[in-house]
């Protein structure tokens, strides 16, 4: 059996395939020309190079293929021309090219990566957290990345319903753990604490689950899903604060104590795209996502349980995990890292 994986080559992705080697199949990604490949390197897979807008590119790594799993995506949180642009192309047209494409070579079985971005959030913490019908108001989505993954989701239902795409949308909510190299939003926050760039937190909440659990989570999906039905994939649901205490207890490092307003991370956000719109890079701290922060990404996965057999491990595995694996790889200056492997060591 052949599997073809957009997006191996990122985080998510990087899981899902070593999830499908591990699982028996033969894997080939499609890669970008000049992507980072690191986190395919030394595995036994076919590497397909091309773009999602790519017809031809698309064509060709769908040939023979058995199961499609696609999980490129761009991510920024970024809101200029150029990255609105990019995220669009990118998540919503390079979406409808390849399921286009996938039903024409008729692919049997289809898995898209959403994402819990497409959802509506709970209105205040003491709400249930969220679920698959949990439907957002489209003029209430904050920045563009979570629109373009909100039209992309709506895209791929409406073309299971209207042209028999046999596709199951799973919904991350915030994977954590190792190689995740650029890194993802919640793996910033893991190395932001452990070189002690965190001095304040800000009153949130996240639902953080295991990367692999999540990988493994898309196969059961494969698996077990429905067409045209949504299954979130996600594990805990935390506050910030309780992250950052897990994590100080994993690594013996200090956890911030001082809550941040939040109209003082609204200031430093619109300084921060300030800046980066001078220089012509991305913001440090971008406005969106200080926007989202707003709200506690919290999140049920029960039906993810129930109809797929999802048994996600605990949070404080996932960070160990993601805390090890930047310490060993050289992400975290020495002292810090030493100090916290030391613990990491002691109890994992």
């Amino acid at each position: 059996m052949r599997a073809l994986v957009t997006g191996g080559t990122g985080f998510i992705g990087a899981a899902v395939v070593r999830a499908l080697l591990a699982a028996g199949w033969q894997v080939r990604a499609l890669v970008r020309p000049g992507a980072d490949t690191a986190n395919l390197d030394g595995l036994p897979v076919e590497r397909a190079t091309g773009e999602l807008g790519e017809r031809a590119a698309l064509r060709s790594a769908l040939a023979g293929a058995d199961a499609l799993f696609h999980l490129a995506a761009a991510y920024t949180l970024a809101s200029g021309r150029r990255a609105r642009q990019l995220l669009y192309r990118t998540n919503v047209e390079g979406t409808r090219a390849l399921m286009e494409e996938a039903l024409a070579a008729g692919v049997p079985r289809i898995v898209y990566t959403s994402s819990v971005a497409v959802l509506a959030p709970p209105a205040h913490p003491e709400a249930p957290p969220a679920d698959e019908r949990s439907e957002p108001v489209e003029s209430a989505i904050v920045g563009p990345y979570k629109h373009s993954k909100y039209l992309a989701d709506r895209l791929v239902r409406a073309m299971v319903r209207e042209r028999g795409l046999p596709a199951v949308l799973v919904l991350p909510s915030a994977p954590i753990g190792p190689r995740d190299r650029k890194p993802t939003p919640t793996g910033r926050i893991v190395l932001d604490f452990l070189c002690g760039r965190m001095p304040a937190y800000l009153d949130t909440g996240l639902n953080v689950v295991d990367v692999d659990d999540c990988a493994r989570g898309h196969l059961l999906a494969l698996e077990r899903g429905v067409p045209g039905e949504r299954y979130i994939l996600g594990g805990q649901n935390l506050t910030l604060r309780q992250i950052l205490e897990a994590l100080a207890e994993l690594t013996g490092l200090p956890a911030p104590r001082v809550r941040l307003p939040y109209a003082v991370a609204w200031t430093a956000a619109l300084a921060s795209e300030a800046w980066a719109r001078l220089r012509g890079g991305e913001p440090r701290v971008p406005l969106s996502g200080v926007r989202m922060a707003r709200k506690y990404m919290w999140f049920d996965s029960a039906r993810a349980r129930s109809e797929l057999g999802f048994a996600p491990s605990d949070a404080r595995r996932a960070l160990a995990r993601a805390a090890r694996w930047y310490c060993e790889h050289g992400y975290v200056p020495h002292p810090r890292a030493a100090i916290a492997l030391a613990h990491l060591g002691a109890e994992h």
